[in-house]
């Protein structure tokens, strides 16, 4: 018995550093936040206001303009982009066709490229007098440029397009490793028993690739809720709040309005809520019952 306890002892020894380390980088930011989330001010000048930071979000159009634009984001962009990943992995698992490899990297390379970087070259392309509206009007496609980043329903385009080519080639990776361990003999016995490809894509391949689907699906609603760095470098959350995301609400009020730190960590929980909500019903319908 004392053996054991010394065998659990030194165990604890191992990982005590790194438990102490995820309880102070991780579950204490979040309880403070939550705190936090309770006061209003900044500073060492914060006082408790209870709920009044939470009863605010339902009369603040600027918050409620946030939500809409950062659902919309998740609504369009996610499914579109998990279908383009799904499609390409397929594709490129293919060992019939030529230069896989190159097709891999370069659909893989706007992942690693950075954040603010790729921000600005689109807002550069969708400009007015950017390649994209030259290339319509070259194509006798518009007489006249497309207010690509003045119009509200175009920046909200050009936000979905530009998440869109960044991350569909990430995800696609967890896909073609997925594809990768699934037994070909399954597919040549589908091909024996008159399946076209289609119905081997929705009878084999969806269902094997059902948990790296909720995965990706999951990963990437988090990663659009809280998107940032795209909305602020490419339209600055205009024309007139029409793009503006909750992420960069956060900000404004944190460092750009008058600091207001209790409000803001409010709305930063917003996008914990919304997380939490998200991720269940995704489990609910895609999960395994186990």
């Amino acid at each position: 018995m004392k053996q054991l306890m010394k065998k659990n002892n030194i165990g604890w020894l191992f990982i005590i550093v790194s438990v102490i380390a995820i309880g102070m980088f991780y579950f204490y930011p979040m309880f403070d936040a939550l705190l936090l989330s309770f006061q209003s001010g900044m500073g060492a000048n914060l006082e408790y206001v209870g709920f009044g930071n939470w009863s605010r979000l339902f009369n603040d159009p600027t918050f409620i303009q946030a939500l809409i634009n950062t659902t919309t984001y998740l609504m369009v962009q996610v499914p579109i982009m998990i279908v383009l990943a799904l499609f390409f992995s397929v594709l490129l698992n293919d060992e019939t066709l030529k230069f896989r490899g190159f097709f891999r990297t370069a659909i893989f390379l706007p992942a690693v490229t950075s954040l603010v970087a790729y921000s600005v070259i689109f807002k550069y392309m969708f400009s007015g007098d950017g390649i994209v509206n030259q290339l319509l009007i070259n194509l006798n496609l518009i007489d006249v440029p497309i207010a690509f980043l003045s119009d509200g329903f175009w920046a909200k385009i050009v936000i979905i397009v530009a998440i869109t080519w960044r991350w569909t080639g990430y995800n696609m990776i967890f896909y073609l490793s997925a594809l990768q361990n699934i037994d070909k003999s399954i597919y040549e016995a589908a091909r024996i028993d008159g399946a076209s490809s289609f119905q081997q894509f929705l009878k084999i391949t969806v269902p094997m690739l059902k948990p790296i689907i909720l995965f990706t699906t999951i990963t990437s609603t988090i990663g659009t809720l809280q998107i940032f760095d795209e909305v602020v470098n490419i339209t600055n959350g205009g024309p007139g709040n029409s793009t503006i995301s909750i992420s960069q609400y956060i900000y404004d009020l944190s460092f750009k309005y008058t600091p207001n730190f209790g409000y803001a960590a409010t709305v930063s929980y917003v996008i914990v809520i919304l997380v939490i909500i998200l991720s269940v019903i995704q489990f609910k319908v895609a999960g395994d019952k186990e």
